[in-house]
């Protein structure tokens, strides 16, 4: 049975705004998120053959009602997407679909909520979610890891259950708990005062569980902090909430192999698109693997506006020009849907 790549799709844009020099195409387009898709999705394309993994692109579509319900600042403290990067989604998800790679979302979920369901609903795959979303880890057992892009943009670091137990002190049954301690400032989930990841681990390794904890409050040897973690029962409750993923589908969803299959990428159309916004490294790095699509592309009608010139000279290299670079925020995430 093929193996499924679940991509937590605007991390990874939101990793690729911020990783890229600003560009531009010739037209004034800007371009560096879908530059730096481009690159990853060629890199998916060489380390996860269409024909041994399936799987999906999952994107945010609306904010989560249930969690609004719960705190309705969640997430609120993340700013609107600017406009250069609004401009560049659309054309991600053609790139994305011309990769061969199925797009999947629903009202009002949350990637993260549909990678959960996901990964429950096809229970027999092994899985691998490319992100490095800490909630994700609550997913992890011994057929499901994540796969956390590197901050070179050169590979994935595997995370597994020994990997979330060595980076957080707990073991995947225990991140929930972790983070309603901790809390989770890109979320705006505020945790206890006073207390961090290590204290946080060490509750939950001593006493287990914060069920456990609440139910036997003398077990907490610090008698401040014993009477933070009383005080802040219902907070704690409410972070639980908040931070665990829904593990089934949407209602009335009938979800289907079918349709988490990739398909061959459609390499002209990627080249149509490399073309129109002058990503000449993209176009380079496709002369090597499908260099048939560059004669295709080229005999169309003179009137094809993305049509490679057969007779002109390839222009500069548009993304090598600019040498501005981006500040990130610490959270990376930006509000889609405000």
């Amino acid at each position: 049975m093929r193996s499924l790549i679940l991509i937590d799709s605007y991390a990874q844009i939101f990793r690729g705004y911020f990783a890229v020099r600003v560009l531009t195409s010739h037209d004034g387009t800007p371009t560096n998120a879908v530059f730096a898709m481009a690159k990853f999705l060629l890199k998916l394309h060489a380390d996860y053959p269409v024909d041994a993994f399936d799987g999906a692109f999952v994107f945010d579509l609306g904010k989560p009602a249930h969690r609004l319900e719960l705190a309705p600042d969640y997430k609120a403290n993340r700013p609107p997407a600017p406009p250069d990067l609004n401009a560049q989604v659309p054309i991600i998800r053609d790139l994305i679909r011309a990769f061969g790679w199925p797009l999947f979302e629903q009202q009002a979920w949350e990637a993260d909520d549909l990678i959960s369901a996901l990964t429950n609903a096809f229970s027999e795959r092994e899985i691998r979610i490319i992100s490095a979303d800490k909630d994700l880890a609550q997913l992890i057992n011994d057929r499901v890891a994540m796969l956390i892009p590197s901050r070179t943009g050169t590979g994935f670091e595997l995370r597994d259950e020994a990997a979330v137990l060595e980076k957080f002190g707990v073991p995947p049954s225990g991140i929930i708990d972790y983070l309603a301690l901790v809390g989770d400032s890109a979320d705006n989930i505020p945790g206890i005062e006073g207390v961090g990841p290590k204290t946080a681990a060490k509750l939950i390794s001593e006493c287990g569980s914060i069920d456990a904890i609440l139910a036997n409050p003398a077990a907490v040897a610090n008698e401040n902090l014993r009477r933070k973690l009383v005080d802040g029962a219902e907070h704690l409750r409410r972070n639980q909430a908040l931070v665990r993923l829904l593990r089934e589908p949407p209602e009335g969803a009938s979800w289907s192999d079918a349709m988490l299959e990739r398909t061959a990428p459609d390499f002209r159309r990627i080249r149509e698109l490399a073309a129109k916004l002058d990503l000449n490294s993209v176009i380079r790095d496709l002369d090597k693997i499908a260099p048939e699509s560059a004669s295709v592309v080229a005999s169309e009608d003179s009137d094809d506006l993305f049509a490679v010139p057969a007779s002109k000279p390839e222009p500069a290299p548009v993304e090598e020009k600019s040498t501005e670079k981006k500040d990130a925020p610490e959270q990376m995430e930006f509000d889609l849907f405000t």
